[in-house]
C-alpha cells in the first residue's frame, strides 16, 4: 500500500512520529514537498543518527500549497490508498485531494474552516456556540478601515492563516491597532489580518482523534505563555484528565466545525465555566509534545492517525494509560544575536523522572528576536507519574545548564 504524504518543511512529526509509523505498518511513502532537499537532508541525518527504521520512500518535488498541482502530480504517479499531510497550510489540499480521488479524508470545508480563523468564527457564531467579536482586513484594505469595526480593546491581530504566533500580538487602542497592521504588512502584504477581543483566561489545549464516526479524547495540556503583547508558548504540563465542562463545549463546538477525522489540536481560553476556543489547529499537537504523548498513552498514535487515512475504523477503547505526567519546557532567546554557549542533547532518568533535551538550534547560529518558538534553543521533554518530582527534576536542569547569547 501507498501513502502520499503533504510536507512543507521538515519536522519531527513527520520525521520520528509519522514516517516511522508508516513503516510499522508496511506503508510505501510518496513525499510531496516544495523542499525536496531539505527532506532528503533530514532523513540522512535520522538515519545516521540511529533514528527508527523509515519506510521506502519517494521525496518528489511538488507545489503542494496548489491543489492543482497536488492532483495533477498524484494523478501522474498513480492513484495512492491515501493521501495525508499534518501540515497546518495544507490541510485543505490533502482533503480535497483525498476527496478527487475517492480516498478517505477530512472534510475540506471542514478543514478551510479550521485554517481560516475569520471563517472559524463566522461559523461558531452562526452556530450559538459562541460570538467572539472580531472585524477581517482583507488584502488591499488599510487599517483605517476598521475605524466602524467597533472593536474592544485591548484586542489581538493575527494572520486570518496564520500558525506559530507569528505576528500575533495584543493592542491596546485604534492607534497601535494601526501601527501594528501596518507593520504586519510591511512583512506580510498580501496577508489578510483578523482583529479579534482578547479573551483572557488560562490557555489550555485539547488533543482529539476520529475516523469521522468515533471521537475520542486524548488528553489536554495546559500552557503558560510569555508576557503580553506577544504569545509565545513556553511550557505545556499534561492534566490528569481534561478539564470539564470545557472539554465537552470545545467538542460541541469542534462538531459544529465538522472536525472529526484524524488528529485535531484545539487551543482555547476557560473564562470561568466557559470554554472560548482560540483557535483549531486540524492535525496532531507538534513541537515534540505528540512524540511524548504516544509514549505516555503507551499506544500506537501515529499509526492510529494513518489508520483513519486508510479508511480503517478506531478501535472504540483505545487503551491508553492515564497516569502519565509530562512537561514541556521551551527555552527561549530573551533577545537577538549569536547563540554562543549552549548545552548538548542529552536523555537521563533518576529518581522516576526522565528527562530528555533537545537543541533546537546550533552553537554559532545567529537569529534576530522572532516573538515566536522560532526563538527556541532547545526543548525538554520531563515525563514521569509524579509532577513534583518533574518539576524538580525540570528547576534543577535549567539552573545547571547555561544559553548564551552575543548581540
Amino acid at each position: 500500500m501507498r501513502l502520499h504524504l503533504l510536507a512543507l518543511n521538515p519536522t519531527d512529526s513527520v520525521t520520528e512520529g509519522f514516517l516511522p509509523a508508516a513503516a510499522r505498518l508496511g506503508l510505501a511513502v510518496t513525499l510531496l514537498t516544495d523542499q525536496p532537499d531539505a527532506h532528503r537532508r533530514a532523513y540522512a541525518c535520522h538515519v545516521a543518527d540511529g533514528g527508527a527504521p523509515l519506510p521506502e520512500l519517494d521525496v518528489v518535488r511538488c507545489d503542494v500549497r496548489d491543489v492543482l498541482d497536488v492532483i495533477g502530480r498524484i494523478s501522474d504517479l498513480g492513484r495512492p490508498d491515501a493521501v495525508f499531510t499534518n501540515s497546518d497550510h495544507l490541510q485543505t489540499q490533502a482533503a480535497l485531494a483525498a476527496d478527487y480521488f475517492g480516498l478517505p479524508g477530512k472534510d475540506w470545508r471542514a478543514a478551510l474552516r479550521a485554517k481560516n480563523k475569520a471563517e472559524l468564527r463566522r461559523v461558531l457564531a452562526e452556530s450559538g456556540l459562541d460570538v467572539v467579536r472580531s472585524a477581517e482586513l482583507p488584502p488591499g484594505r488599510g487599517p483605517a478601515d476598521l475605524e466602524a469595526a467597533d472593536l474592544p480593546f485591548p484586542c489581538v491581530v493575527k494572520p486570518r492563516e496564520g500558525v506559530a504566533s507569528e505576528d500575533v500580538v495584543l493592542v491596546g487602542d485604534p492607534a497601535e491597532l494601526v501601527d501594528r497592521c501596518r507593520e504586519i504588512r510591511s512583512r506580510r502584504p498580501d496577508a489578510a489580518l483578523v482583529i479579534e477581543e482578547y479573551l483572557d483566561g488560562q490557555l489550555y489545549t485539547l488533543e482529539t482523534l476520529g475516523d469521522g464516526t468515533t471521537l475520542h479524547t486524548l488528553g489536554a495540556f495546559r500552557t503558560e505563555l510569555s508576557p503580553p503583547p506577544y504569545f509565545v508558548e513556553e511550557r505545556l504540563d499534561l492534566l490528569p484528565a481534561p478539564p470539564e465542562p470545557h472539554s465537552a463545549q470545545v467538542l460541541e463546538q469542534l462538531r459544529a466545525l465538522g472536525v472529526g477525522f484524524g488528529a485535531c489540536h484545539t487551543e482555547y481560553v476557560a473564562q470561568g465555566d466557559r470554554a472560548r476556543i482560540i483557535e483549531v489547529n486540524y492535525r496532531a499537537i507538534g513541537d515534540q509534545c505528540d512524540l511524548v504523548l504516544a509514549q505516555l498513552l503507551g499506544i500506537p498514535l501515529f499509526e492510529h492517525i494513518l489508520r483513519t487515512h486508510l479508511g480503517e475504523p478506531l478501535p472504540t477503547e483505545l487503551g491508553a494509560r492515564t497516569d502519565g505526567r509530562v512537561r514541556m519546557e521551551y527555552v527561549c532567546a530573551e533577545r537577538g544575536g549569536t547563540l554562543e554557549v549552549a548545552p548538548a542533547a542529552s536523555d537521563t532518568e533518576h529518581d522516576g523522572v526522565r528527562l530528555v533535551y533537545r537543541p533546537l538550534r546550533e552553537a554559532g547560529e545567529k537569529h534576530p528576536l522572532y516573538r515566536t518558538n522560532r526563538d527556541y534553543l532547545g526543548v525538554l521533554r520531563a515525563t514521569g507519574t509524579d509532577a513534583d518530582r518533574i518539576d524538580r527534576a525540570v528547576a534543577d536542569f535549567l539552573a545547571s545548564r547555561r544559553w548564551e547569547i552575543a548581540s
